[in-house]
Protein backbone atom coordinates (compact mmCIF):
# COMPACT_ATOMS: atom_id res chain seq x y z
CA UNK A 1 0.00 0.00 0.00
CA UNK A 2 1.53 3.24 -1.08
CA UNK A 3 1.52 6.63 0.78
CA UNK A 4 0.67 9.88 0.29
CA UNK A 5 3.26 12.13 0.93
CA UNK A 6 1.21 15.38 0.22
CA UNK A 7 2.63 17.74 3.31
CA UNK A 8 6.22 18.59 4.61
CA UNK A 9 5.90 16.82 7.88
CA UNK A 10 5.01 13.22 6.25
CA UNK A 11 7.60 13.65 3.42
CA UNK A 12 9.97 14.58 6.28
CA UNK A 13 8.89 11.67 8.55
CA UNK A 14 9.50 8.85 5.37
CA UNK A 15 12.86 10.82 4.56
CA UNK A 16 13.90 10.06 8.13
CA UNK A 17 12.54 6.33 8.01
CA UNK A 18 14.39 6.06 4.94
CA UNK A 19 17.66 7.31 6.34
CA UNK A 20 18.02 4.85 9.39
CA UNK A 21 17.09 1.93 6.65
CA UNK A 22 19.92 3.32 4.66
CA UNK A 23 21.95 3.24 7.93
CA UNK A 24 23.14 4.76 10.64
CA UNK A 25 25.53 7.03 9.62
CA UNK A 26 22.67 8.74 7.71
CA UNK A 27 20.88 11.85 8.67
CA UNK A 28 18.06 14.45 7.35
CA UNK A 29 18.41 17.88 6.82
CA UNK A 30 16.37 20.93 5.43
CA UNK A 31 16.59 20.74 1.40
CA UNK A 32 16.25 24.26 0.90
CA UNK A 33 16.62 25.40 -2.52
CA UNK A 34 13.96 22.93 -3.79
CA UNK A 35 11.17 25.19 -5.33
CA UNK A 36 9.49 22.74 -7.38
CA UNK A 37 7.64 20.70 -4.46
CA UNK A 38 8.45 19.22 -1.07
CA UNK A 39 11.74 18.14 -0.65
CA UNK A 40 14.59 16.77 2.36
CA UNK A 41 17.98 16.01 2.39
CA UNK A 42 19.31 13.02 3.34
CA UNK A 43 23.11 13.03 3.84
CA UNK A 44 25.12 9.36 4.50
CA UNK A 45 28.43 9.28 6.37
CA UNK A 46 30.68 9.55 4.20
CA UNK A 47 28.95 13.26 3.09
CA UNK A 48 27.11 11.60 -0.35
CA UNK A 49 24.01 13.40 -0.33
CA UNK A 50 20.20 12.83 -1.33
CA UNK A 51 17.37 14.69 -2.39
CA UNK A 52 14.21 13.39 -1.55
CA UNK A 53 11.67 14.84 -3.74
CA UNK A 54 7.87 14.74 -3.81
CA UNK A 55 7.26 17.27 -7.35
CA UNK A 56 3.71 16.29 -8.20
CA UNK A 57 1.12 17.26 -5.86
CA UNK A 58 -1.00 15.02 -8.34
CA UNK A 59 0.82 12.23 -7.80
CA UNK A 60 1.85 12.33 -3.55
CA UNK A 61 2.33 8.09 -4.07
CA UNK A 62 5.18 9.13 -6.35
CA UNK A 63 8.91 10.25 -4.93
CA UNK A 64 11.78 11.39 -7.11
CA UNK A 65 15.19 10.94 -5.69
CA UNK A 66 18.17 12.84 -6.79
CA UNK A 67 21.74 12.57 -6.14
CA UNK A 68 23.60 15.41 -5.30
CA UNK A 69 26.83 16.40 -7.45
CA UNK A 70 29.57 18.98 -6.72
CA UNK A 71 28.70 21.00 -9.52
CA UNK A 72 25.74 20.52 -11.46
CA UNK A 73 26.24 22.79 -14.12
CA UNK A 74 28.56 20.39 -15.78
CA UNK A 75 26.69 17.56 -15.58
CA UNK A 76 22.93 16.42 -14.91
CA UNK A 77 22.69 14.93 -11.60
CA UNK A 78 21.51 10.94 -11.53
CA UNK A 79 17.87 10.35 -10.28
CA UNK A 80 15.42 7.51 -10.02
CA UNK A 81 11.49 7.50 -9.67
CA UNK A 82 10.33 5.24 -6.43
CA UNK A 83 6.65 4.67 -5.59
CA UNK A 84 6.36 5.52 -2.18
CA UNK A 85 5.54 2.03 -0.54
CA UNK A 86 7.32 2.14 2.27
CA UNK A 87 10.91 3.79 3.26
CA UNK A 88 12.30 0.36 3.43
CA UNK A 89 11.13 0.18 -0.32
CA UNK A 90 12.97 3.35 -0.66
CA UNK A 91 16.15 2.52 0.59
CA UNK A 92 16.50 -0.65 -1.36
CA UNK A 93 15.49 1.15 -4.62
CA UNK A 94 18.25 3.89 -3.36
CA UNK A 95 20.82 1.00 -2.64
CA UNK A 96 20.07 -1.32 -6.06
CA UNK A 97 19.65 1.71 -9.14
CA UNK A 98 21.11 4.92 -7.40
CA UNK A 99 23.98 4.23 -5.51
CA UNK A 100 25.59 2.73 -8.94
CA UNK A 101 24.62 5.93 -10.47
CA UNK A 102 25.77 8.30 -8.47
CA UNK A 103 29.09 6.26 -8.16
CA UNK A 104 29.10 6.54 -12.11
CA UNK A 105 28.44 9.94 -11.89
CA UNK A 106 30.57 11.15 -9.32
CA UNK A 107 33.72 9.32 -11.10
CA UNK A 108 32.80 10.80 -14.69
CA UNK A 109 32.89 14.06 -12.51
CA UNK A 110 36.58 13.83 -10.72
CA UNK A 111 37.76 13.28 -14.72
CA UNK A 112 36.17 15.65 -16.31
CA UNK A 113 37.66 18.19 -13.10
CA UNK A 114 41.03 16.57 -13.67
CA UNK A 115 40.59 17.85 -17.43
CA UNK A 116 39.56 21.17 -16.85
CA UNK A 117 42.54 21.81 -14.54
CA UNK A 118 44.87 20.61 -17.00
CA UNK A 119 42.94 22.51 -19.71
CA UNK A 120 43.37 25.70 -17.33
CA UNK A 121 47.34 25.12 -16.83
CA UNK A 122 47.57 24.68 -20.26
CA UNK A 123 45.71 28.19 -21.13
CA UNK A 124 46.87 30.16 -18.37
CA UNK A 125 50.73 29.34 -19.57
CA UNK A 126 49.90 30.30 -23.32
CA UNK A 127 47.95 33.60 -21.41
CA UNK A 128 51.17 34.67 -19.52
CA UNK A 129 53.28 34.17 -22.61
CA UNK A 130 51.37 36.37 -25.08
CA UNK A 131 50.62 39.08 -22.14
CA UNK A 132 54.60 38.86 -21.48
CA UNK A 133 55.06 39.78 -25.51
CA UNK A 134 52.59 42.76 -25.33
CA UNK A 135 53.53 44.58 -21.98
CA UNK A 136 50.14 46.61 -20.60
CA UNK A 137 48.14 44.03 -22.56
CA UNK A 138 44.76 43.88 -20.23
CA UNK A 139 43.17 39.83 -19.84
CA UNK A 140 39.81 39.11 -20.14
CA UNK A 141 38.68 35.44 -18.22
CA UNK A 142 35.71 34.60 -20.58
CA UNK A 143 33.85 30.89 -20.57
CA UNK A 144 36.52 28.75 -20.93
CA UNK A 145 38.39 31.04 -23.06
CA UNK A 146 41.08 34.33 -22.42
CA UNK A 147 41.13 37.36 -24.19
CA UNK A 148 43.60 39.41 -24.15
CA UNK A 149 43.86 42.76 -25.34
CA UNK A 150 46.80 45.30 -26.38
CA UNK A 151 46.01 48.75 -27.24
CA UNK A 152 48.43 51.19 -28.00
CA UNK A 153 48.29 55.33 -28.78
CA UNK A 154 50.61 55.78 -31.95
CA UNK A 155 50.13 59.71 -31.66
CA UNK A 156 53.51 61.02 -30.57
CA UNK A 157 53.28 62.66 -26.53
CA UNK A 158 51.46 66.68 -26.56
CA UNK A 159 50.07 65.61 -30.04
CA UNK A 160 46.35 66.52 -30.31
CA UNK A 161 43.92 65.06 -33.12
CA UNK A 162 42.48 61.99 -34.00
CA UNK A 163 43.09 58.80 -31.78
CA UNK A 164 45.27 56.73 -33.39
CA UNK A 165 45.65 53.09 -32.10
CA UNK A 166 47.44 50.34 -32.72
CA UNK A 167 45.27 46.83 -31.63
CA UNK A 168 46.12 43.42 -31.13
CA UNK A 169 43.34 40.60 -29.55
CA UNK A 170 44.49 37.59 -29.05
CA UNK A 171 42.12 34.55 -27.93
CA UNK A 172 43.60 31.77 -26.03
CA UNK A 173 41.10 28.42 -26.25
CA UNK A 174 39.92 25.86 -23.55
CA UNK A 175 43.65 24.34 -23.43
CA UNK A 176 45.63 26.93 -24.76
CA UNK A 177 46.42 24.75 -28.35
CA UNK A 178 45.41 27.17 -30.94
CA UNK A 179 45.11 31.19 -30.51
CA UNK A 180 42.84 33.69 -33.05
CA UNK A 181 44.73 36.49 -33.71
CA UNK A 182 43.68 40.15 -34.84
CA UNK A 183 45.66 43.12 -35.36
CA UNK A 184 44.61 46.42 -36.50
CA UNK A 185 46.57 50.17 -37.20
CA UNK A 186 49.95 50.43 -38.78
CA UNK A 187 51.37 48.39 -40.83
CA UNK A 188 54.58 48.54 -39.76
CA UNK A 189 53.08 47.41 -36.28
CA UNK A 190 51.19 44.94 -37.35
CA UNK A 191 53.90 43.12 -39.39
CA UNK A 192 56.21 42.56 -36.64
CA UNK A 193 53.16 40.87 -34.20
CA UNK A 194 51.67 38.82 -36.65
CA UNK A 195 55.05 37.38 -37.94
CA UNK A 196 56.01 36.12 -34.56
CA UNK A 197 53.04 33.75 -34.90
CA UNK A 198 54.21 32.36 -38.04
CA UNK A 199 57.00 29.51 -37.92
CA UNK A 200 60.26 29.68 -38.15
CA UNK A 201 61.44 28.86 -41.96
CA UNK A 202 63.55 25.83 -42.24
CA UNK A 203 66.59 25.73 -43.86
Amino acid sequence: MTRELNTQDRLDASANEAAQELGTHCQTAELTDYVRGLGRLVIDGDGHALCVCQPDDRRPDRLKIYAAMPDETKMIAPSIGVTARSARHAAREITRRLHPLHAEATQLAAELKTQQQAEDRGRHAVTEAVAGALPGARIEEQYWRTRIIWQHDTRPPGEHGPIQVDSVTVLVGASGDGVTVEASGRLSSAIPILAAFAPASRE
